[in-house]
């Protein structure tokens, strides 16, 4: 259930995937009082929560979460949550709901059950969730070499503590589970070394050399694949 949709330059798949998520926010919408949109931080995905933000919804009735967080308070510089806050929680798009996956203890692990429990609140399927893929193929915080990584891949929990084997700071991060817990997912990825690394997740190999391979190939949730130069 993979489709690959390929577009000739970044600012046209911004375009038209900003465009995609609100009509599903609204399809949503048309058939129950909330819709939920599952996003993934980093610097990518910056121009998509701009364009986003500007999309005419109820965004009152939005609640975004997130797919992973750094264990960092929301006011450090490398908080998932603060670059949500920063572009796309902005103007109209201000008034939809956040569940940040940061609680404020001192370890992903002490928090690992309270985010469980806040997204266990939250309507289910979710209406999308919105991947990123790193070149080692990690997708949300399950990355290849992390001790977690079988726990993230089968475990019934939402959320889980992740400690990556060459990434700053202390992870959570949604599991397999709850990411695969929505109408539809996309991967959005950009230039030729994430798209060699996309070609090699679709060959056959271990999932646990390349994690974005869970969500290739299981036939559960549709998910789209959108890819620029």
């Amino acid at each position: 259930m993979c489709s690959l949709r390929e577009y000739p330059d970044q600012a046209r798949l911004i375009a038209s995937l900003a465009q995609d998520v609100a009509r599903r926010l609204k399809e949503d919408l048309a058939r129950r009082e909330r819709a939920v949109l599952v996003v993934s931080g980093g610097r990518s995905p910056v121009p998509l929560f701009q364009a986003l933000a500007r999309q005419v919804l109820p965004w009152e009735r939005v609640t975004v979460t997130l797919a992973d967080e750094r264990w960092v308070p929301a006011d450090h510089p490398d908080s998932n949550e603060a670059l949500v806050r920063d572009h796309l929680l902005q103007g109209a798009a201000a008034a939809a709901q956040l569940v940040p996956l940061f609680t404020g203890d001192a370890t992903p692990e002490q928090g690992a059950s309270k985010a469980s429990a806040a997204l266990a609140e939250l309507p289910r399927p979710f209406s999308r969730v919105i991947l990123g893929m790193g070149e080692d193929g990690h997708i949300a915080s399950l990355f290849p070499g992390a001790a977690e990584l079988t726990e993230g891949l089968t475990t019934e929990a939402a959320a889980l503590a992740v400690h990556p084997p060459h990434a700053p700071h202390p992870r959570l991060s949604l599991s397999l589970r709850a990411l695969l817990d929505t109408r539809d997912l996309v991967l959005m990825i950009s230039g030729p070394a994430k798209r060699r690394v996309l070609e090699r997740a679709l060959e056959e190999g271990p999932v646990e050399d390349l994690p974005v391979r869970a969500i290739l190939r299981q036939t559960a949730v549709p998910v789209s694949v959108c890819w620029a130069p």
